[in-house]
Parts: structure tokens; sequence; C-alpha cells
């Protein structure tokens, strides 16, 4: 009896984990691999626009991201290491047609005044946090659209001024220019504190 032949597996695209340009050029002739795109990326793109709209409405918002990259995907650009500035530029383009949304998120009552009743089992730097909340959400209240874009995206995904340029479809220097009057308006109404209700 012969020794079984030993199973050789090709580096990670056999096992199941590709890059996004792979999964996405796939995709265009089998729309089944485009789910490793939407596994890979959905959490961090929900987070986001959960931040910016609100949880209540970020499952919508997230479904007409992932139906519209889905249905551009053949445009990908294939040198792209990764997927996420693309899809952050879908959600900018999205959060355009939800600013009522957003504002509705940061004028709402519970940033407002808090959850008193968990109040007793957060932590003091958690209690400190959630005193913030109020002043930031009514600062970034005070910023147009185009300087809270340029500002999320570099203070919760840590993109640069490069990648916030091209997932906004803009130059380099209009996301720098925007990103410091954002911080300096941002600066200038939390500074000023209780005069922001």
């Amino acid at each position: 009896m012969e020794p079984p032949t030993p199973i050789i597996h090709a580096p990670t695209e056999s096992a199941g984990i590709v890059d996004d340009a792979t999964a996405i050029a796939r995709s265009v002739a089998d729309p089944r691999a485009f789910d490793e795109v939407y596994r890979q990326h959905v959490h961090a793109i929900f987070v986001y626009v959960a931040a910016r709209v609100g949880p209540q409405y970020a499952e919508d918002v997230v479904a007409d991201v992932f139906a519209a990259a889905f249905a551009s995907r053949a445009t990908f650009d294939r040198t792209a290491t990764s997927a996420r500035p693309w899809l952050y530029g879908i959600v900018a383009n999205k959060l355009h047609q939800h600013r009522a949304a957003e504002l509705r998120w940061l004028h709402q009552p519970q940033l407002k005044s808090g959850d008193d009743e968990e109040a007793g089992e957060r932590s003091h730097a958690r209690l400190d946090a959630h005193a913030v909340v109020p002043e930031l959400a009514a600062a970034l209240v005070q910023l147009t659209p185009a300087e809270r874009d340029v500002l999320v995206l570099h203070v919760f995904e840590d993109l640069t001024h490069r990648e916030i340029a091209q997932v906004l479809g803009i130059r380099r220097g209009t996301a720098k220019v925007r990103l410091h009057r954002g911080r300096e308006r941002l600066r200038a109404a939390l500074h000023k504190g209780g005069d922001l209700s």
C-alpha cells in the first residue's frame, strides 16, 4: 500500500483568504466572491457610519454602500491594495443623502443628557468621556459637511491627507485645508464649552 499523497495548500488564496482586488475581480464573473470583501470590511464601515448618523440609520446606509459597491465593482482600481478607501468614498457619497439623519443624531437628547440608569455602572474614565459627548456633538454640528467628512475620516479612520483626498475625490491640498479649518473650528467650539447648547 502506497503512502497517501500529501496535500499541499497554495498560499492564502486557496485557503479562502484573498486580497480585495482579487476578490472583486473574481466577483465580476462570480458574484459570490464579493462576500469576502463584505466580510472583511462591513464592521469597520458600520462603526464609521454609526458614528456619523447613529446606529438607527447605519444599517440602511451600510446596505446602500455595499449595494453600490457591488453594482460598481467592475470599475474598482485593481492596483489598490485595499477596498476600504473605495468603500469610504462610497460612504461619503451616501452620507450626503443622509445629512438630515446625521444632524438629528448629533442633536438627539441621549447625546445631550446621557443615560443616567447606567451611570452607576460606569468607570470614572467612561463617565468623563461620556460627559464630553454633548459638547463634541454640538461642536461637530457647527462644522460644514465638507469639514465634518474630512475630520471624521482623519480622526476615526486615521486616514492621511492623500487618502482622504482619494476617498472624497478632492485634491490633497483641499483635504489638508478642510482638516485644518475643521480642527480649528472644533477646538474653538469645544473651548467655548457651555455656550454650545
